[in-house]
């Protein structure tokens, strides 16, 4: 961190200073002097003139800070909320490694017509399916822009290389598997069985466990019936294929599956199924935060992600859970101090979370925020 930007969170330089630095007046590279403003926009004293001076930042100057993998994360979440998006800037943002994709899928959300033209020409979010999912739901694109959002998820749409034999025969059993062998065996009679399901997905579901239930002859015709919708023939052919595993096979697939298996087996109705998906090894950072940000899934696996310690060390995990409705209070208490006073201050507004939540975010922002007396010397 950079020195004197520790200094003003310590309220070690005098007024003057930070009068200086909200004005972006100090002699400090371009990424220092901008991971300070940012800062200092969480300060109630000096955010107006510190909002002033990043709005009139020179653009080239900021493009060249979003651009470098190694920008201050502070600075990305900023420039990425939708309050201070910039189009200039969003280019470099969305090809910036650094910026998650769950970022980028907050960006699509509510993205403007001009932002989602930005976001289409990204050749990062033409091959995210995650990204392209957000977008096709935005209400704001255009019948054109929605059929080509969709050839994108078709062309994206790749088989899977592996599968779990209906026998359960597979590779040698993963040390999860071998730690909970008691607990898989304790479930094993559980169904599939998606948590929260939309009435899209109860209506796949209903004809992938139809298809599971008859004989191979019978499977055609319960295929078929998909066939009439075509936006469920897919979701339909991987269900009907979950629909017929076990718990164990479910958990194997879980573990070395696909990510759109994994998309979908964290919402099992199994708990250990759901903790495989936390536990797997092919889980990276990136989506361990876009699945800590779903709203759809059991307390059981929100706690396994706050048990993980790799997930628990990437900051973007920590404020997915932190503002996850179903996260448990405990937990999501226990998240508040690991919080920067940009993301507490959103928390508290956060009318989603629980009020418990909210107030305690509020009171860590504000003796985050606050500077001593004398204009924060010592």
């Amino acid at each position: 961190m950079a020195q004197m930007l520790e200094l003003i969170r310590q309220s070690a330089v005098p007024a003057n200073v930070m009068r200086s630095a909200a004005r972006g007046a100090l002699a400090l590279p371009a990424a220092e002097m901008l991971e300070i403003l940012v800062h200092l926009t969480t300060l109630p004293l000096w955010r107006q003139q510190a909002e002033l001076t990043l709005a009139g930042w020179d653009e080239n100057s900021a493009r060249e800070v979003v651009n470098d993998p190694a920008a201050p994360p502070l600075i990305l979440s900023y420039y990425l909320d939708p309050h201070n998006l910039r189009p200039a800037l969003l280019p470099a943002l969305l090809e910036n490694p650094s910026v998650p994709t769950a970022a980028i899928a907050r960006v699509a959300e509510n993205a403007t017509a001009d932002v989602v033209q930005l976001l289409l020409a990204s050749v990062r979010v033409q091959h995210s399916r995650d990204v392209l999912q957000v977008l096709a739901v935005n209400t704001r694109i255009s019948d054109q822009d929605g059929k080509r959002i969709s050839d994108l998820l078709t062309s994206s749409a790749k088989p899977a290389t592996h599968d779990v034999h209906p026998s359960g025969e597979h590779a040698e059993r993963s040390e999860f598997e071998i730690a909970h062998a008691a607990e898989i065996a304790a479930e094993e009679g559980t169904p599939f069985a998606l948590v929260d399901a939309s009435p899209d997905e109860q209506a796949a579901a209903a004809i992938a466990q139809a298809a599971a239930a008859t004989a191979a002859r019978d499977q055609a015709a319960a295929t078929a019936r998909a066939a009439a919708k075509p936006e469920l023939a897919e979701r339909v052919s991987l269900l009907q294929k979950l629909a017929r595993l076990t718990v164990g096979q479910r958990v194997q697939l879980a573990m070395r599956g696909t990510r759109e298996e994994r998309h979908v087996l964290i919402r099992d109705g199994s708990n250990i199924v759901a903790t495989a998906v936390v536990e797997s090894p092919k889980v990276g950072d990136t989506e361990m935060e876009t699945l800590a940000s779903m709203k759809n899934i059991k307390e059981d696996a929100l706690r396994a992600m706050a048990r993980n310690r790799r997930f628990m060390k990437q900051y973007g995990v920590i404020r997915a859970l932190a503002n996850n409705p179903r996260s448990p209070i405990d937990i999501a208490l226990k998240l508040l101090p690991h919080l920067m006073a940009m993301d507490l201050h959103t928390l508290s507004r956060n009318k989603n979370i629980s009020e418990t939540v909210r107030k305690m975010a509020l009171k860590m922002f504000q003796e985050k925020s606050e500077t001593k007396p004398g204009g924060g010397g010592h």
